[in-house]
């Protein structure tokens, strides 16, 4: 197998923990607790990790973080793309901010499947977050019809652009994307590595279409899709794939210290 993390690619694994809508500020607190004691200083620091609570626990994971001075960063799951007004239920990203929050997940496919965000609101979320000077991670990916009938570049490829749009240069490489593909999230399927590699190698030629080749050399592309300390490193080996978007798997913290620490065991 080769090596975790290609030396020439210069970009730093980003290895996300999504909790979607799991944990309260409790549990939440109880899991850092752990995963401080089981990921060393010298794992933060080869890759660099982010943690996505619900809304309620962001302030509390804050908190955590920064009192005890664990080099993680604060995510969030969503946002609205406006400041402030009268929208009943959404999260100002100019709020999120106010927190440190760090990334924000853009265009989740639960978010466009199950709540029906489309291409130009998630671009509208994409500067927003920009604008208050986070880093999106920009989900894209295609159903399991839209892949048995083959049209998953189409697909993920269309998000892209349609994501990118309006965006410079500099935004774009400083961004985060990541892959997922929808028929294996939370279904314990996973593409294989070299379809995962496949796709994520596309949309970096997509990128360097839309914004230049060095925003694609420099922008992180994530792999999502029912990830686990078992497949992490054989997957983060490859050349585009410059990380994870985990979700169940980043909720019991021995799992996610393991995949966070797939350097040691993909050398």
């Amino acid at each position: 197998m080769p090596d975790a993390r290609p030396a020439t690619s210069g970009r730093r694994p980003l290895i996300s923990g999504n909790w979607k809508m799991n944990l309260n500020h409790f549990e939440a607190t109880a899991l850092l607790d752990k995963l401080r004691y089981l990921v060393s200083k010298d794992d933060l620091v080869t890759v660099e990790v982010s943690i996505h609570p619900p809304f309620t626990d962001v302030r509390t994971v804050q908190t955590f973080i920064e009192s005890e001075k664990v080099n993680i960063a604060l995510g969030a799951q969503n946002c609205h793309w406006e400041d402030a007004g009268a929208f009943t239920g959404e999260v100002s990203p100019a709020f999120l901010a106010k927190l440190n929050v760090r990334y924000v997940i853009v265009g989740h496919s639960e978010r466009r499947e199950l709540f029906g965000e489309t291409d130009e609101s998630v671009n509208r979320k994409l500067k927003a977050v920009l604008k208050h000077a986070m880093v999106p991670i920009l989900c894209v990916g295609e159903t399991l019809d839209e892949r048995e009938v083959g049209s998953t570049d189409t697909k993920v490829t269309g998000q892209v652009r349609s994501g990118l749009a309006g965006l410079s240069a500099e935004q774009v490489g400083a961004m985060v994307i990541a892959y997922e593909p929808i028929w294996a999230i939370g279904t314990g399927r996973t593409a294989t590595t070299e379809d995962a590699q496949a796709v994520c190698a596309s949309i970096r030629v997509t990128v360097a279409e839309v914004a230049g080749a060095e925003a694609a050399t420099t922008v992180r592309i994530q792999y999502g899709g029912s990830v686990k300390a078992a497949n992490a490193a054989e997957l983060m080996a490859q050349p585009d794939i410059d990380g994870a978007l985990v979700g169940g798997a980043s909720l019991e913290p021995e799992g996610f210290a393991q995949i966070i620490q797939f350097p040691l065991s993909g050398a």
